[in-house]
């Protein structure tokens, strides 16, 4: 199982970051050490002051395949969840500026916390107007819906499967919307899909 994500899908995220709008899906990996289940708590990790949550719908996928055709590519994820996509925004910083990769930015331990539930696809009226949202300390700090994606569910798939053999149980993180922010040991997160919460933990 590997855990395939992809950033800089929402124009809003890109221009709070100051990033560069990008032409094709930006992709990057996490091993399966970074994943956090059963909404267990997360350890903030002592090398990194800046650790920011980014909420993301994640696709499962269901079946083998590369070089899959856009037309199929629908077939190749079963049901949705949600996880966070938490960076370690200083180290990340860092290592751009010097034009280096930066992995442990975001691989590190725990860092793709995911819903034990995985909502089949067909539950969903239209997977391009998903709602889905993070709350911390109660309070909304991200929300987001599917049609405001630069790069939709099958582009991703068709897009990865040029490059990585996609296997049944793997994890595609889509992208996060605006409002991501740093976490504080205390916090209390919760994330939810059009309204039904899926995902809450706490930093410590």
């Amino acid at each position: 199982m590997k855990i395939i994500a992809i950033g800089r899908n929402y124009a809003e995220h890109i221009a709070e970051l100051q990033n560069e709008r990008p032409e094709e899906p930006v992709i990057f990996m996490k091993p399966d050490t970074a994943l956090l289940r059963h909404n267990e708590p997360f350890y903030h990790p002592a090398f990194s002051n800046d650790i920011h949550h980014e909420v993301e719908l994640v696709l499962r996928v269901c079946k083998e395949g590369k070089y899959i055709d856009a037309k199929f590519a629908g077939n190749y994820y079963d049901a949705i969840g949600i996880g966070i996509d938490f960076t370690a925004r200083d180290l990340q910083n860092k290592l751009k500026a010097k034009g280096l990769p930066w992995e442990i930015a975001k691989g590190f331990n725990g860092s793709a916390p995911i819903s034990d539930t995985f909502i089949p696809k067909e539950n969903f009226q239209d997977v391009k107007n998903i709602n889905f949202d993070l709350q911390v300390n109660g309070t909304q700090r991200q929300q987001g819906n599917t049609s405001l994606m630069l790069f939709d569910f099958d582009y991703i798939i068709t897009y990865v499967s040029q490059f990585f053999t996609l296997r049944k149980g793997d994890l595609i993180f889509t992208g996060t919307p605006k409002g991501v922010a740093a976490v504080q040991v205390g916090d209390k997160l919760r994330a939810s899909i059009e309204g039904q919460n899926l995902l809450e933990f706490e930093i410590k």
